[in-house]
Parts: C-alpha cells; sequence; structure tokens
C-alpha cells in the first residue's frame, strides 16, 4: 500500500473536532475516513498531525494515511473534495515516504487566535473571532508573553488535570499585533497540551485588560495550578495555521 499526505482545511464551528467519535459522525477525522473508506471500498484509518477541539478551525491540517488504488493523487483529491461537506476541503494530496506519520513526524505547529477588539459588530468574522469590547493594551500582553518563550512545563495551561504523560512543551514565539479592530495572537511550538493555546491567550487578554500583572507568569508556570492561569477563550477564534516537518 501506498502511504499519503494530505492538507486539509475546515471550519470546525459545527464539528465535535478533529478525532473520530463513537456515537457522532460530526468529527472532521470521521468525515474524510467514510469518505475515502467508500472510494476504496475497505475500511481506512488516517492520522491527523493533532486533535483540534470542537468549533476550532483550520487553514492547514495535515493527516497521513496508507490504502492501494490505482487513483492518481490529483484523482484523490477531486474524490475527497466531491463528497466531503463544503466546510471541508483539501487542498493537497501526496504520497510520502512509507515511514511518514503525520502526528509522530511533526517539528512544530503554529496556532492564531483572532480576538474583534470593538464594541462594533463583526458580521462576516463572527464564526471566527471572539469579540472583546474593551480595549485591549497589547504591549502588556507582549511584555507577559515573553516568559512563555522557551521550554516549560505548561500543567497551569492545560484543561485535562488527569493527564499521565509530560506537559513540558517548547513554545518557540509568541507574536501579538494589531491590526484596525483585530488582534492577533500567533504561538509556534512544538506540541500543545489540551486547551493550552486557548488559556495562554485568554491569560494574556486578561493581562491586556489590567486584571493581572506582567510578571505573574513565572509564578502560574512555577505553582502548575490550572486555576492561576485564565480562562479558556472560546474555540471559534482559534485556527490551526500550519504544521512543519
Amino acid at each position: 500500500m501506498k502511504n499519503y499526505k494530505i492538507i486539509i482545511q475546515y471550519d470546525g464551528t459545527k464539528y465535535k473536532g478533529w478525532q473520530r467519535l463513537k456515537n457522532s459522525d460530526l468529527t472532521i477525522q470521521g468525515k474524510i475516513e467514510a469518505v475515502l473508506s467508500k472510494m476504496v471500498e475497505h475500511k481506512v484509518e488516517i492520522h491527523g498531525s493533532g486533535r483540534t477541539d470542537a468549533g476550532v478551525h483550520a487553514l492547514s491540517q495535515t493527516a497521513s494515511f496508507k490504502i492501494e488504488t490505482p487513483k492518481t493523487e490529483k484523482q484523490i483529491m477531486d474524490y475527497l473534495n466531491r463528497y466531503l461537506p463544503d466546510d471541508i476541503g483539501i487542498i493537497s494530496v501526496k504520497e510520502a515516504d512509507e515511514r511518514f506519520h503525520a502526528r509522530l513526524n511533526v517539528k512544530s505547529k503554529t496556532y492564531q487566535y483572532r480576538i474583534w477588539n470593538s464594541e462594533l459588530p463583526c458580521i462576516f468574522e463572527r464564526k471566527y473571532t471572539t469579540q472583546i469590547t474593551s480595549t485591549l493594551d497589547i504591549e502588556r500582553m507582549k511584555k507577559a508573553a515573553e516568559y512563555l518563550i522557551g521550554t516549560h512545563d505548561f500543567k497551569a495551561f492545560c484543561s485535562n488535570k488527569k493527564l499521565k504523560k509530560s506537559s513540558v512543551r517548547t513554545i518557540d514565539f509568541i507574536d501579538i499585533k494589531r491590526v484596525e479592530n483585530e488582534v492577533l495572537i500567533t504561538i509556534q511550538g512544538n506540541g500543545f497540551l489540551h486547551n493550552m493555546v486557548r488559556i495562554i491567550c485568554g491569560t494574556l487578554v486578561e493581562i491586556g485588560l489590567y486584571k493581572r500583572e506582567t510578571d505573574s507568569i513565572p509564578e502560574i508556570l512555577n505553582f502548575k495550578i490550572r486555576e492561576n492561569a485564565g480562562e479558556t477563550l472560546p474555540a471559534k477564534g482559534l485556527t490551526l495555521l500550519n504544521v512543519e516537518y
């Protein structure tokens, strides 16, 4: 069988996340597996670079799978796009090395959180942004974000209190900028815990609203207690931008 690498875009609004669920067909993985299985007439399992949560979007999610088919790469992509829902799209299909695995070979991921920072409504981007009406102090947020760069134990920024694996991760950079009424928080790291990006962004937002001090981050990291960090911002503002191998 040949091994394939695909790049996927999706609007996660109505889905229960990436990961296949037994009692629901509203997952990204489940939808793609169903179409591939129909195409080759046997069950196909795909592996994503990671599990995006319910309501989270992706501009460039990566997945891999092994199938035997006479179809070309373009024919596979055309078939998938023909039968997948309109809010899931395949933008690339390439044959990969037989040892390539979309999750195990990841070097880094980049996420972006979009905040509509205005009292005015944002009609056409409302599904992809979280509205915060009070003005955010971007410079305070940038200063606080510097404490998160590097390798740390991010247990305080994880929603899974029963996590058994290591909660140590490395963040390469956090870029925060304002573009007119929108505040964009872009984070790249070697991996992320459950809700980690949304909790980091929630903590930075609280700092931007003067609800926390800019130098409160080291203490949050050191004590490793979830309740010490900020709120988990809504899923709809988060998009997986890119996965590097």
